[in-house]
């Protein structure tokens, strides 16, 4: 429960007002389609910019978990119904260990917490040999993951439930659609993708 407590201040710059100052908030650029080929319907939080770029990076690199409540709020206005499984895009387990646990699995159980008929579901895994995708180009992410992404466990969703990844950052879609091809071999159709920065055209 720790990790769902509030932020003492703002999310980004850390002013006294929470969970964001009257600045940084006006500065949010509210939620947009992701329009990248063989993605299914995505939708991204923000542009990986400016106070939502800032209070990522203060969550997953910096260790402040507190910042998962805000964040996930604004994940969560993407979900229009329930029921809903939510399914964490896999991360590397090295850098799963080096952060104190899977940054995208909180902020899923974050988003979920409270709302009836929205269930997370963390059955994908990331083979090792993966390579940090920072820094790679888009046909370097996609030939990095290929064939890397699994599914560790049957995931038989439930009847009428849309199944909706997760992630927090979309730049090239690899990611996603490694995920979705992963699902496809599986027989589970996946309906939709939410993220919180879309950082396309940045690699």
């Amino acid at each position: 429960m720790t990790d769902l407590v509030l932020p003492a201040g703002c999310a980004a710059c850390g002013a006294p007002e929470a969970p964001w100052c009257p600045a940084c908030a006006s500065l949010l650029t509210g939620p947009h389609r992701v329009g990248l080929p063989g993605l299914p319907p995505t939708l991204a939080v923000g542009r990986y910019a400016g106070p939502l770029r800032t209070a990522l990076l203060r969550y997953k690199e910096r260790g402040r978990r507190d910042l998962a409540v805000p964040l996930a709020a604004l994940l969560a206005a993407g979900l229009s119904g329930a029921p809903v499984d939510l399914v964490p895009a896999p991360s590397r387990a090295a850098a799963a260990r080096a952060r104190g646990g899977d940054h995208v699995v909180r902020l899923a159980r974050a988003a979920a917490a409270g709302r009836a008929g929205v269930r997370v579901v963390p059955v994908l895994g990331l083979a090792r040999g993966a390579a940090d995708s920072v820094g790679l180009d888009a046909a370097q992410r996609t030939a990095n993951l290929r064939g890397r992404v699994h599914v560790r466990a049957p995931l038989r969703p439930r009847p009428g439930a849309d199944v909706l990844l997760v992630d927090d950052v979309v730049t090239s879609g690899a990611t996603l659609r490694a995920a979705v091809g992963a699902f496809a071999a599986a027989g589970v159709r996946v309906d939709g993708a939410l993220v919180l920065c879309d950082a396309t055209g940045a690699c």
